[in-house]
């Protein structure tokens, strides 16, 4: 017997939280996870892209800790402590500092501005860091409206945007597309 995907319970504009407390779907909570899901779909298409296999394994790893963010955000953080919810650990930030440096001794310092693209899997990982800094500027409008974020939800998106965009540099570097620095226009 399968389950159904559909339950009809969202038809009228609202949706439960975990814990049960229904809300529009237009509340800030909801938003919020909701575009933690866009960049997971993102992470997916990123990994999809790529051939570097140690890449592949820590999106994936990406992926899994954007579940829990997600899973942390759509809680109603009144009825958390009484559930099971998976957490996110400063070792989850560790492991992409760690990321960070490896890719990094690879590159050449960067000393300008850098245009997204030269390559589908450069763009889709710029696009993918964009998310996550609207997920991040998400969860900061959060905190300053009252409604709980789990701060290390905050720092680990914060440090995943500056993975990401290490990692468009690093396939770019994969990939020999030569980056394409920004010559801002000066009108003299």
């Amino acid at each position: 017997m399968s389950l159904k995907i559909y339950t009809k319970t969202g038809d009228l504009g609202h949706t439960s939280l975990i814990g049960g407390t229904k809300v529009p779907k237009s509340h800030l909570r909801i938003e919020t996870y909701g575009t933690v899901d866009e960049l997971n779909s993102y992470i997916g298409l990123i990994s999809d892209l790529i051939e570097d296999t140690h890449s592949k394994i820590i999106l994936k790893e990406i992926q899994d800790r954007l579940f829990t963010v997600g899973s942390s955000l759509a809680c109603d953080p009144d009825k958390e402590p009484l559930m099971k919810i998976p957490d996110l650990k400063e070792t989850d930030i560790e492991l992409l500092e760690n990321e960070i440096d490896r890719m990094n001794e690879v590159l050449t310092p960067m000393k300008y501005f850098i245009l997204p693209g030269g390559h589908i899997a450069i763009s889709s990982t710029h696009v993918a860091r964009c998310i996550c800094r609207r997920a991040e500027r998400l969860c900061v409008n959060m905190q300053e409206h009252g409604l709980f974020v789990d701060p290390l939800v905050i720092k680990y998106i914060n440090r995943l945007s500056d993975y990401l965009f290490v990692l468009s540099r690093h396939v770019g570097h994969l990939l020999k597309v030569e980056e394409v620095s920004w010559k801002p226009r000066i009108n003299g």
